[in-house]
């Protein structure tokens, strides 16, 4: 049986104390250079209240909400990802000295060694489901595989996750699709130690469902009550509620082998017409891991860094090889991001590694929409439909531009990775 609790503002306020009490660095969303940004709070009052969003494809605005809600949002411009997998990240830092021996700065003579551990465990507060099922294909991804990530690893150890439940999707949204929201759920995705849904009517307050033994002391700590069964159904209605208002719809009945069969289909001409090849949609996606290295000294050349930083597929230079670029045109390089994501990721990672959060269609530039492509697909001319289907995503129109999205607290960084 699932444990539910209660509590108000003055309760999550003492959440967010005993996080920190506990000697965790919380990471939650607050409203940061026009958009919801995840950085570290110290409390509600950091928190984007009364704040809500508008997302259409590429389209990105706030706008202010007639309550006070906390978590009134759809996905914020960042998911999780940045912060156990940051977009720049400093591998080691050497210098040569004059009898040519390198060692990293401030450690003992000829050690090239990795930066120190992170300060303390993180806490996430507000992980959105679909954000939640991507810190799960991660964890497959980084740590789950023969290769282990080690810095990953390091930053993911211990964390403290805090999920909340979307009662606000937006038009981009398609979770419903992917079968990763609206509402967080034990065993799908990465585990949480509490969830909540926030209430208004009634008094502000949330529901609270605990997901492992340390949420439950912390809640204990915190003063929580049991919740009432009226409580625990209003809190089922926001995100019944939810999963009938989803912007976007992706059929995804033979996704993976329509793609395989349209490897020439000519839709790829038509979207590539449009793609910028900004890698605007990589690098708000939280599922893509792509990466790259880069070295460089400073001006005397006594001493260089190492960092990985994201990459994007749809960088032209992303397949360059001895002897020339694999992927020399858009068409192609979208045409590999779209299939790895709805196709590849299956026989690669067992899952599908598309979390339906929309973010890729938000801030495209160019208003693409992967949903709208994947319909395309089944009914293009020269497709090839490998069994029946049934699609209609929501037609797109133009929408102004939105600005890039919020650069995480490093910019992006790179490695070549397995995508």
């Amino acid at each position: 049986m699932v444990l539910t609790r209660l509590i108000d503002v003055d309760g999550l306020q003492a959440l967010v104390d005993g996080l920190t009490a506990r000697g965790f660095t919380v990471i939650g969303p607050t409203v940061r250079g026009g958009a919801i940004a995840n950085a570290p709070i110290s409390g509600v009052d950091d928190l984007p209240r009364g704040w809500g969003d508008e997302q259409q494809p590429a389209s990105y605005r706030l706008r202010r909400r007639d309550d006070e809600a906390f978590f009134g949002f759809a996905a914020g411009a960042q998911s999780a990802k940045p912060v156990f997998f940051p977009a720049d990240e400093l591998l080691w830092r050497g210098r040569r000295t004059a009898d040519g021996h390198a060692f990293e700065v401030g450690a003992e003579r000829d050690a090239v060694a990795a930066p120190p551990e992170p300060d303390g465990p993180y806490a996430l507060l507000g992980v959105r489901s679909c954000d939640l099922a991507a810190l799960g294909i991660h964890d497959t991804v980084l740590s789950g595989r023969r290769t282990v990530d080690t810095h990953y690893g390091r930053r993911r150890a211990d964390a403290f996750v805090v999920a909340v439940a979307c009662s606000d999707p937006g038009g981009t949204c398609f979770c419903v699709s992917m079968g990763t929201g609206p509402r967080p759920e034990a065993g799908r995705g990465a585990p949480f130690d509490l969830s909540l849904t926030e209430l208004l009517d009634g008094g502000h307050r949330f529901v609270v469902e605990v997901g492992s033994t340390r949420g439950a002391e912390l809640l204990d700590e915190v003063g929580a009550r049991e919740a009432t069964a009226d409580e625990v159904d209003a809190a089922a209605q926001v995100t019944a509620l939810a999963s009938r208002r989803m912007g976007r719809r992706l059929d995804t009945d033979g996704l993976k082998e329509l793609l395989y069969a349209n490897v020439d289909s000519p839709r790829w001409d038509d979207v590539a017409s449009r793609c910028l090849s900004c890698t605007n949609c990589t690098m708000v996606c939280p599922t893509c891991f792509c990466t790259t290295v880069e070295d460089a000294s400073d001006l005397t050349g006594h001493e260089a860094e190492r960092h990985r930083v994201w990459d994007s597929c749809f960088d032209a230079d992303f397949s360059y090889i001895h002897g020339g670029v694999v992927r020399e045109s858009p068409r192609s390089r979208y045409r590999q991001w779209m299939t790895h994501k709805l196709a590849a990721w299956h026989d690669q990672f067992g899952s599908s590694g598309c979390v339906g959060c929309g973010r890729c269609v938000t801030w495209c530039p160019a208003a693409i929409d992967i949903t709208a492509e994947a319909a395309a697909l089944r009914g293009a001319p020269g497709s090839h439909l490998p069994g029946p289907a049934t699609s209609a995503a929501p037609a797109t129109s133009a929408a102004p531009a939105p600005a890039a999205p919020p650069a995480p607290a490093a910019a992006p960084v790179a490695t070549h990775g397995l995508e």
